[in-house]
C-alpha cells in the first residue's frame, strides 16, 4: 500500500476514535464541561494529564532540540520533568482541596479581590494563547508531511478536529479523548525508538541503548556521536555548558513555568477527592517517564542517523550525491522543512558547521538546512522502518499536538466564561447560559489560535519560551503564596503579579526584536548584551523572584488579610477532608 494511504488510515482511525469519544462523553452541565463532573478515576486522569503535559513540544520538538544542542539542551528535559514534580507535590493537592474550577477562581477567592481575579485571567489568557500557537504549528507540520497538504490546510483540519471534541465534550470529552491520545502517542514514540535502538546498538531498550556500544564501530554510542559531530566542525554532543548560571535559571524558568501553566493544573480538579489528586500525580509521572526517558536516546540516534545518511561511508569520505539522496529527504523537501543549496556546484551535499575552519576539504559552505522539529517525525523514514511505523508516528505527533491544544483551549474558555463572565460581569447568568458562553469562548479561541498559527507574530520561534516566562513570573508565585502564606493580601498579590509580568515581558521583548526602546535600537540578543549574562529565555525565574519580593513587601506594608481568609488558607493546608468543585 502507498505510504500516503497508510498514513491516512492511521490518522483517520485515530480521529474516528476521538470523534466517537466526544459523542459518548458530551458535557451536559458546567461541572462536566469544566471538570468532567469531578468523577474521573486517578489512573485515567493520570493518563490524560500525561497527554495534556506532553505536547507537540515534548513529542516533536524536545528530541529535535536535544539532537541539535546535545547536553546543553538537556535543560528542556530537566525543566519540564522537574516542573511536573513541582506541580504534583506543591500545588495540585492543595488546589484540589480548595475546591474551585479554575486557577483565577482560586486567586480571586483566596485574595478576596475581583481585580486579582481579572489580572490572573489576563496572565492565563496571554500564556495559554502563546503556548497554543506552538501546538497548532506542530499539527500543521505533521499534517503538511503525512497527509501531503500545505501547512495552512493542516491547521484548519486540526482546528476542526479539536473544535468537534473540545467544544462538544468540554473537559469530560477532552479527558477521555486524551486517554486515547496518550495511548496513541506513547506507542508511536516508543516503537520506532525500539527499532532504531536495536539497529544502532542491538539493545531493544532505548534508554539503555543510549549508553551501549555502537554496533557498526564498536565505540560507545555517545563517543561515536561526539567523534562525528566534531569531525564536521560542531561542538561535542556531550560538551559541558560554560554559563552555568544561565543554565540553572533557564531550567528553573521551565520548572516553575510549567508548574504555573493552568491547562495541567485544572486536570487535578477532575477527580473525586484530594487523595485521588495525589494518585493522579503519581500515575501521570509514570506515564510521562515512559516518553521522557526515551527522548534523549531518540535525539542522539536521530542525529547520528542523519549524519550517516549524508556520509554513508563515514565523515572522512565524500558526502552523497544530491541525485542519490534517499526518498525520505525528497519527501521532506516538498514541505520546505529541509533544503539543499549546491554552493560549489559539485552535486554533493556538504553538511557541516560552516562557522568552523573546514578549508582543507575545499567546501564552500554548509549546503543542507533542516527544521529540527522534523527529526522525530522523519526518524522512522531515515532508519528505513516499515510504512506502518511511519503511519503510527504521524498519528502520534498529531495526538500530542491536539491533546495539549485542547487542554489550553479549555483553560482559556473556562477563564472567559467562568471567571470573567460568571464571576465578574454577569453573576446571575444561568447554568445553560454559562455553558453556551463556555462553548462560544472556546470557539473564538480556536479561531484565534488557528489564525495565529497561519500568521504567526514575529516572535513565533520563542512563543513557547514566552509562555513559560509569563507563567513563571506571574501565575506560579501567586499560587505558592496563596497556599503557603497567610500574610499575603490582595494588594501584595496584584502588585506581585503585575511586577513579575511586566519586567519579564520588557526583558524578553527588548532582546527579541519585538520592543522598541525610545532613542535606541533593540539590543543584540547575545551574551555580551544580556544583564549579568542572563538570557531572555531564562528571565522568567528572575521575574518570579521579583513577584515574590514585591508581594511580600507590599503585603507587609499594608493590612493583614481578613481572619476568615487566614483560616481558609490554614484549612487548605490542613490534611483533613476534601473539597468539592462548586458553582458560584
Amino acid at each position: 500500500m502507498d505510504q500516503f494511504y497508510i498514513n491516512l488510515l492511521f490518522v483517520g482511525a485515530s480521529f474516528a476514535l476521538y470523534f466517537g469519544i466526544a459523542i459518548w462523553a458530551r458535557a451536559g452541565s458546567t461541572k462536566e464541561f469544566y471538570v468532567a463532573g469531578g468523577g474521573v478515576h486517578p489512573v485515567a486522569n493520570g493518563m490524560a494529564t500525561a497527554a495534556d503535559w506532553m505536547s507537540a513540544a515534548s513529542f516533536i520538538s524536545m528530541a529535535g532540540l536535544i539532537a541539535a544542542g546535545g547536553y546543553a539542551n538537556s535543560t528542556f528535559l530537566m525543566g519540564w520533568t522537574g516542573g511536573y514534580v513541582l506541580l504534583a507535590m506543591l500545588l495540585a493537592p492543595y488546589l484540589r482541596k480548595f475546591g474551585k474550577f479554575t486557577v483565577p477562581d482560586f486567586i480571586g477567592d483566596r485574595f478576596y479581590s475581583k481585580p486579582a481575579r481579572l489580572v490572573a485571567v489576563a496572565c492565563l489568557i496571554v500564556a495559554s494563547v502563546t503556548y497554543v500557537i506552538g501546538q497548532m504549528a506542530g499539527a500543521g507540520i505533521a499534517f503538511s508531511r503525512f497527509l501531503e497538504v500545505d501547512k495552512d490546510t493542516g491547521l484548519v483540519i486540526a482546528s476542526v478536529v479539536v473544535f468537534f471534541y473540545a467544544v462538544l465534550g468540554g473537559m469530560k470529552g477532552i479527558t477521555y479523548t486524551q486517554v486515547a491520545q496518550y495511548c496513541v502517542l506513547i506507542v508511536a514514540y516508543t516503537i520506532p525508538a525500539i527499532f532504531i535502538s536495536l539497529e544502532l546498538t542491538g539493545n531493544p531498550l532505548p534508554p539503555l541503548g543510549l549508553f551501549s556500544d555502537h554496533t557498526a564501530s564498536g565505540m560507545p554510542l555517545l563517543a561515536k556521536l561526539d567523534q562525528v559531530v566534531q569531525d564536521l566542525g560542531f561542538a561535542a554532543y556531550t560538551a559541558d555548558v560554560p554559563n552555568k548560571l544561565n543554565m540553572v535559571l533557564f531550567t528553573l524558568t521551565l520548572m516553575i513555568g510549567t508548574a504555573g501553566l493552568p491547562h495541567v493544573i485544572i486536570r487535578f480538579f477532575t477527580v473525586p477527592k484530594v487523595a485521588d489528586a495525589r494518585w493522579s500525580a503519581g500515575w501521570a509521572l509514570i506515564f510521562i517517564a515512559l516518553l521522557y526517558l526515551t527522548a534523549p536516546a531518540v535525539a542522539s540516534m536521530a542525529r547520528l542517523n542523519l549524519i550517516n545518511t549524508v556520509y554513508p561511508n563515514g565523515v572522512d569520505a565524500q558526502p552523497i550525491q544530491y541525485e542519490d539522496r534517499p526518498e525520505w529527504m525528497k519527501t521532506w523537501e516538498e514541505t520546505q522543512l529541509i533544503k539543499f543549496e549546491d554552493k560549489n556546484n559539485d552535486g554533493r551535499i556538504q553538511f557541516y558547521n560552516d562557522k568552523a575552519d573546514m578549508s582543507d576539504k575545499g567546501w564552500a559552505g554548509n549546503e543542507l538546512t533542516y527544521n529540527r522539529d522534523i527529526l522525530v517525525l522523519a526518524n522512522p523514514e531515515i532508519a528505513q522502518l516499515p510504512g506502518w511505523v511511519i503511519g503510527l508516528i504521524a498519528a502520534g505527533g498529531l495526538a500530542a499536538a491536539l491533546s495539549t491544544a485542547a487542554g489550553l483551549l479549555l483553560a482559556i474558555s473556562s477563564a472567559v466564561s467562568h471567571d470573567l463572565i460568571k464571576n465578574s460581569i454577569n453573576p446571575n447568568i444561568s447554568e445553560k447560559g454559562e455553558l453556551m458562553a463556555a462553548r462560544a469562548s472556546m470557539t473564538v479561541a480556536i479561531v484565534v489560535a488557528t489564525y495565529l498559527g497561519m500568521n504567526p507574530p514575529g516572535f513565533a520561534a520563542q512563543v513557547v519560551a514566552l509562555a513559560f516566562g509569563i507563567a513563571a513570573a506571574s501565575i506560579f508565585p501567586v499560587l505558592m503564596m496563596g497556599i503557603f502564606s497567610k500574610r499575603i493580601n490582595n494588594k501584595g498579590a496584584i502588585a506581585g503579579m503585575l511586577a513579575g509580568l511586566v519586567t519579564t515581558l520588557v526583558y524578553i521583548f527588548m532582546y527579541k526584536g519585538w520592543f522598541f526602546i525610545p532613542g535606541t535600537a533593540n539590543l543584540p540578543d547575545n551574551v555580551d548584551n544580556w544583564i549579568l549574562g542572563i538570557s531572555p529565555l531564562s528571565f522568567g525565574a528572575i521575574g518570579a523572584i521579583i513577584n515574590f519580593t514585591v508581594a511580600f513587601v507590599v503585603s507587609n506594608a499594608t493590612e493583614e488579610p481578613p481572619v476568615e481568609i487566614q483560616e481558609l488558607v490554614e484549612s487548605v493546608r490542613y490534611p483533613k477532608g476534601a473539597g468539592a468543585a462548586v458553582d458560584h
